[in-house]
């Protein structure tokens, strides 16, 4: 195992001699891969699940905006689900922490465009991203990184690398290991990516939420996942202090088997609570296509269920436009939701919206 003296590793300087990957030890010992083959199990199931589902654009619409604000919230940009689903389609009104964690979600689209387009992942991947995430053009650091303190002492834990060739190279290491299909099984390389990735620090701003969008496509593009729904940004929350400490230990004492399994435990966990999201949306929109069926003529249409299920706060110009109804009929169709008890009308400035207070319900507690 490498140390980190062994690395001329110190808190309060640069760390110029990160090494690139793989590491040399073993990183896939028997314990590891055990974990490796229930994770790829578990993940299996849950994209299968998924994949079953009448629109995944409705798992979509939720998974990326609780990852959105879990991941924006790791960064300390605090705002809600509600938050993000009541200004989705009006973000000129938003305030700016609403904007900047809405922009994750943009970024996260833009990866998988990205990666569906290529077929690999790239320092320009990663800039684009980072950009979109920013809302402004991004290229790979030029000043010094930032020290990164201890939230409890406030003394050194970490400095990364600094100089735009040095950033440059370890970078270019990083690309080639992330596009290397034998290196290691794809669940242990995202691990050991994504600690590279943060190692190197290669942005002014935005490397945590750019590294955690990289992590879900690595596994799109090994073909482990089929849309971006894993959702590991609330279990770091859960576990925020562990993930920075492992973090730091793989860089002081070449820990990279523990930081692994933690991953790995991240991924299995998250996982399976999809799968019990998936059910519970699917209740959630059963319900809504029975209360339909009884409370509007001919029972609306398939596109107004879905409308309100991608839209738990919705707005009469969302159905119009996805219904491709009038505005009377998309006013008469809320009402009745109103009133059969599904949908509450809320009057929001000089804008009426009609919550699926239900279905928050259910996302709050994924």
């Amino acid at each position: 195992m490498c140390s980190a003296s062994e690395s001329s590793w110190d808190p309060n300087r640069p760390y110029q001699e990160l090494p690139p990957l793989p590491p040399a030890q073993d990183v896939e010992p028997p314990d590891v891969l055990r974990q490796v083959v229930e994770a790829r199990a578990v993940l299996a199931k849950m994209d299968e699940a998924a994949r079953r589902l009448p629109n995944p654009e409705v798992l979509l619409s939720a998974l990326t905006v609780l990852e959105a604000q879990a991941s924006s919230e790791i960064e300390n940009v605090v705002t809600t689900t509600d938050e993000l689903f009541s200004y989705m389609d009006h973000l000129d009104e938003a305030s700016p922490d609403v904007k900047e964690a809405l922009r994750y979600r943009d970024g996260l689209f833009r990866g998988v465009e990205i990666v569906e387009e290529r077929g690999t992942l790239t320092r320009a991947t990663a800039e684009t991203i980072c950009g979109e995430i920013s809302g402004r053009s991004m290229t790979l650091r030029r000043t010094p990184g930032t020290i990164i303190a201890s939230a409890l002492t406030g003394a050194p834990v970490y400095t990364p690398p600094e100089g735009f060739e040095v950033i440059d190279r370890k970078m270019g290491e990083w690309e080639n290991y992330v596009n290397s299909p034998g290196a290691h099984d794809p669940l242990v390389r995202m691990a050991l990516s994504h600690y590279q990735f943060e190692a190197i620090h290669p942005f002014d701003d935005g490397n945590g939420r750019t590294g955690r969008i990289l992590a879900i496509l690595q596994l799109i593009n090994e073909g482990m996942l089929s849309r971006p729904t894993l959702y590991l940004s609330r279990y770091i929350i859960a576990h925020k202090r562990q993930y920075y400490s492992l973090l730091r230990r793989v860089t002081e004492e070449g820990d990279f088997v523990a930081w692994i399994r933690f991953i790995l435990d991240a991924v299995q966990s998250t996982a399976r609570s999809t799968v019990l999201l998936i059910d519970e949306l699917q209740a959630v929109e059963e319900q809504l296509k029975r209360v339909a069926a009884d409370a509007l003529p001919a029972g609306g249409n398939l596109w107004f269920v879905e409308t309100l299920m991608m839209r738990p706060y919705t707005r009469m110009a969302a159905v119009q436009q996805r219904c491709g109804v009038s505005r009377p009929t998309a006013r008469k169709w809320l009402s009745a939701m109103v009133d059969a008890g599904v949908l509450r009308r809320m009057e929001k400035g000089r804008d009426v919206l009609f919550v699926h207070d239900g279905y928050l319900e259910v996302l709050a507690n994924a």
